[in-house]
């Protein structure tokens, strides 16, 4: 994490990530693919992600979710910035010649040898079944359709737990607190996912905001009754209801997950309160 002289106020609490463990080259051409602006809007030109928009321009770096380069060893090449994501990649070259970007885990070293399939051992960036993985290992980029590629804990510093097997099905505790079933043939990668520090960077100013392509997000209560339930009144007012998005939907304590198909295979809900 690097710092700052307070120069200005902003800059007093002005952090950055330290770049110091990654590899000064540029990242591999192959792989880079055009990422346009949407600026939130869907294929109707429509707003569906409010308060989207500007930012710098990023090529986006096709990532190896999948992990379907079965027992063909692979070399790090090298560990890189990824404008994209908060966590950073890693380059794979395999000897059989292709190359690959894949989520660089913590203890992933340059030179290291990492290899996908059921054979493989069991070190930072490999990609087993889940069934040939010890229980209490820490894991990453978990499948929840075999062959579709991971899914869960993608983002820096998160981590999943294997925790039982029985039968077909594995039992995972999730990032945030969630202990589900997952499919024992679907693949997973072994360790803890690396730039933990993501997470303590203080933006320090507005404009950095800008930079990442966010936009200011209005409060409710500053607007009319005509644009938020919240909006109106005479002087500062906390809405005269409980939380709300324009539309009306409760924004506090109100639960949003509706997908019964897979509600059997949630074993503890997330925050779950202990003994309930």
């Amino acid at each position: 994490m690097g710092f700052y002289k307070p120069v200005t106020p902003a800059r007093r609490f002005y952090t950055k990530r330290d770049f110091s463990d990654l590899t000064k080259t540029a990242p591999y051409k192959p792989l880079l693919e055009s990422k346009p602006g949407s600026g939130g809007r869907n294929n109707h030109g429509h707003i569906t992600s409010r308060f989207i928009g500007g930012g710098h321009k990023r090529l986006y770096r096709i990532i190896d979710f999948r992990r379907d380069n079965i027992g063909v060893p692979g070399k790090v090449v090298s560990i890189e910035y990824d404008p994209n994501r908060s966590v950073n990649i890693a380059l794979i070259q395999y000897k059989d010649g292709d190359k690959r970007y894949i989520l660089a885990p913590q203890d992933l070293a340059i030179d290291q040898w990492i290899q996908s399939g059921p054979q493989a051992d069991i070190t930072a960036g490999s990609a087993l079944p889940l069934k040939a993985i010890p229980v209490g290992t820490f894991i990453h980029n978990i499948e929840l359709k075999r062959g579709k590629g991971g899914a869960i804990a993608r983002a820096a510093g998160t981590f999943a737990q294997l925790i039982a097997k029985e039968g077909d099905y594995a039992t995972v505790r999730l990032p945030s607190g969630e202990v589900r079933k997952v499919i024992v043939e679907n693949f997973a990668s072994i360790g803890q996912l690396g730039n933990a520090e993501h997470m303590n960077i203080s933006w320090g100013k507005a404009g950095r905001s800008r930079w990442l392509g966010k936009m200011p997000h209005n409060r409710g209560t500053s607007m009319n009754p005509v644009d938020h339930p919240h909006g109106g009144g005479q002087g500062k007012t906390k809405g005269g209801r409980h939380p709300v998005t324009p539309w009306g939907k409760p924004t506090k304590g109100y639960r949003t997950r509706n997908n019964k198909r897979t509600d059997s295979m949630r074993i503890q809900r997330r925050n779950a309160k202990l003994g309930g």
